[in-house]
């Protein structure tokens, strides 16, 4: 079985920058903000109702900032519903009020629940969208005013999914929202290009993280969903944390509009592995 990398290098790629991560209490958004303050940035952890996963991923990212010789960071933890405007709105002001600018917004926060399509649940369906796209439109509207009211541009990053291109059958909410996130992160790549500002998205696929708990611990379950990997194994989110980063370092920096798949090969259309059309 193929195994991933035992240990994933860093660099100081992002010292001093100013980087708000939703959704960071777990999963890939914990690993992405322990990533930047490994790279020597200051890192606000947003979260909702998981306020101890959040004080975990605050831990970590201090201790990561110190092992790496960035002391000093001024990480902190923010609470928000990113399905809620008024919410976001309190974050933001929250944020310049403790720092002095911010420099890259990684729109981290979402969820998925199943549900039949000819029995949608409406509501559930309504609060997916809010979270894993209107919510990360709110926030995008939000740094991109603060972008362009100063000097240097600034940098997001949307947490998108092989979904994106990808169907998933009973998860329509989900796979709209990650759709439509393609369109949002090509329309302001293009309208801010020439302003300093980047926007980008990174699509994983199948990731061990605590929202994939069901079948990464059950060995049966896991073994199918690998099968279907052409690189024949589940992700890290320390993996996926790396292209968040390179994204939003300088060696970035002539990309925008793009998303990077992080999928092991999901995106390659992998029932075509064996030449069966021909």
């Amino acid at each position: 079985m193929p195994q991933a990398p035992s240990s994933i290098p860093f660099s100081s790629r992002l010292i001093d920058r100013y980087v708000l991560v939703t959704g960071a209490s777990q999963g890939i958004g914990r690993a992405v903000a322990v990533r930047f303050a490994q790279e020597g940035a200051h890192v606000a952890i947003n979260h909702v109702g998981l306020p101890d996963g959040a004080e975990e991923t605050l831990r970590l990212a201090r201790e990561a900032s110190a092992a790496h010789g960035h002391e000093g960071r001024h990480h902190f933890v923010v609470h928000a519903d990113i399905g809620i405007e008024k919410d976001i709105d309190a974050m933001f002001a929250t944020l310049f009020k403790r720092w002095p600018r911010l420099d890259c917004l990684v729109n981290n926060a979402g969820f998925q629940k199943e549900s039949p399509s000819e029995a949608l649940d409406i509501e559930t369906y309504r609060k997916i969208i809010e979270v894993n796209l209107t919510g990360a439109v709110l926030c995008a509207r939000h740094a991109l005013a603060h972008f362009v009211s100063r000097e240097g541009g600034g940098n997001i990053i949307n947490t998108s999914s092989v979904h994106q291109i990808v169907p998933k059958p009973g998860y329509l909410a989900y796979s709209i929202g990650k759709s439509a996130m393609a369109g949002m992160t090509r329309t302001l790549a293009l309208e801010f290009a020439g302003r300093g500002i980047r926007v980008n998205s990174v699509g994983p696929g199948a990731i061990d993280t605590p929202i994939n708990a069901a079948w990464t611990n059950d060995p049966v379950r896991r073994a199918a969903v690998e099968s279907h990997i052409p690189m024949g194994r589940v992700g890290t989110a320390e993996e996926i944390a790396g292209v968040f980063a390179f994204l939003a370092s300088d060696e970035a920096s002539y990309i925008t509009g793009q998303t990077i798949y992080a999928c092991g090969g999901i995106t390659l259309f992998p029932e075509f592995r064996d030449n069966w059309a021909s």
